[in-house]
């Protein structure tokens, strides 16, 4: 019950200091003159220019309150390590963003090309693969768990995990991408992740109710602390992109990706149950990726047209009913895999695959006609 308590406290705090940090971060755009080009937009040139890459007030909220988590509790040094990691790559991936942020309004005389943000990704997946947060091991279709560790080399005087490594900088790059590819319409990303946090927070709270081994109880504390700052700021944000008051950017997409790809791992190891709730993005991402391969298209750009939402925009829905869409898919998919088992979390995936590509088949087609 104390735990609560202090997580309702921390929470309460964080939604105070959320909306003050945002107007604040958008005070300082604003003032320095980083706005964006809603001219450039064709379903946005009604509206006034917006301060651009307000995302950076993610890292500012766990720069401020993270100090507040020691506060309230102790934790190993393992995870004490894992949340200076989470800090220091999460400050290198949004200044990088936010450079490029700034490019995409004009604003900054460094460009960010897409083979850096993608050897960004590589290197983040890298870090966290050769650091006690990497992908050690994948529960079994009917139990039990894979134990990745078992396959290692030593090079000097380090012992490098080599398939931890490999799973880790697929599992970020994935998500960094699937993410990505879901910023399209206003606050589909923001929401897209604030459902993805509450399940992964349901999912801890679920674990400390019945996993009583000591890392599970430990490990669930320490996500749903990490949470209680992360999810206002979330939904503030999300508002406020969906109104235009400010546009997160990458700054916010990127931060967003990483804190869902790293949570997954830190909450233990749920991959699956993070694939599920990021199941329709992952899937339009690899579909995406493969269609554009195989019509010898360049497989990373990005265009207004092959992605889900795009589609559908063209389909006639508007922007909300686009978001109500994805959200909906997104929770009961998520909310079926915390209650499903390993075999039932492998069907959900499929059925989400079958349900993705039927959609784009079938909006494909429609766009032909």
């Amino acid at each position: 019950m104390l735990l609560f308590l202090q997580l309702i406290t921390l929470f309460i705090i964080s939604a105070i200091l959320a909306p003050i940090v945002l107007r604040g971060v958008t005070f300082l755009l604003r003032k320095g003159g980083l706005l964006d080009r809603p001219h450039l937009y064709k379903s946005e040139k009604w509206r006034a220019p917006a301060p651009y890459g307000a995302g950076i007030s993610i890292l500012v909220m766990l720069l401020i309150l993270t100090p507040l988590i020691f506060w309230f509790w102790e934790f190993s040094d393992l995870l004490e390590k894992r949340l200076l990691i989470v800090l220091i790559i999460g400050i290198g991936i949004s200044l990088v963003s936010f450079i490029d942020d700034m490019d995409t309004i004009g604003k900054s005389p460094v460009r960010v090309p897409p083979i850096v943000r993608l050897m960004m990704q590589i290197g983040v997946g890298a870090i966290i693969g050769v650091t006690s947060i990497k992908i050690s091991y994948v529960s079994g279709l009917f139990g039990g768990i894979i134990d990745l560790s078992d396959f290692s080399t030593i090079i000097g005087d380090y012992r490098i995990y080599y398939i931890p490594l490999f799973v880790t900088i697929f599992w970020y790059v994935l998500v960094f991408n699937s993410v990505n590819f879901s910023d399209g319409v206003p606050g589909l990303t923001g929401g897209f992740a604030l459902i993805s946090f509450i399940i992964l927070g349901l999912l801890a709270v679920k674990l400390i109710l019945t996993d009583e081994s000591l890392a599970s109880q430990e490990n669930s504390r320490f996500l749903l602390s990490l949470l209680a700052i992360i999810i206002p700021i979330t939904y503030f944000l999300t508002r406020s992109d969906i109104s235009r008051r400010v546009i997160m950017g990458d700054s916010g997409t990127i931060m967003l990706a990483f804190l869902i790809a790293t949570l997954a791992i830190v909450g233990g190891g749920k991959i699956a149950t993070a694939l599920s709730v990021l199941g329709i993005y992952v899937i339009d991402f690899v579909y995406v990726i493969t269609t554009r391969i195989m019509s010898g298209q360049n497989p990373m750009k990005w265009d207004q047209s092959t992605h889900l939402h795009f589609r559908l925009m063209e389909l006639g829905l508007t922007q909300r009913e686009i978001r109500i869409i994805v959200y909906s898919l997104t929770a009961i998919f998520g909310l079926s895999a915390i209650l499903l088992s390993g075999v039932g979390k492998i069907l959900l995936l499929i059925i989400i695959a079958m349900i993705t590509v039927f959609i784009t088949e079938i909006l494909g087609r429609v766009k032909k006609r």
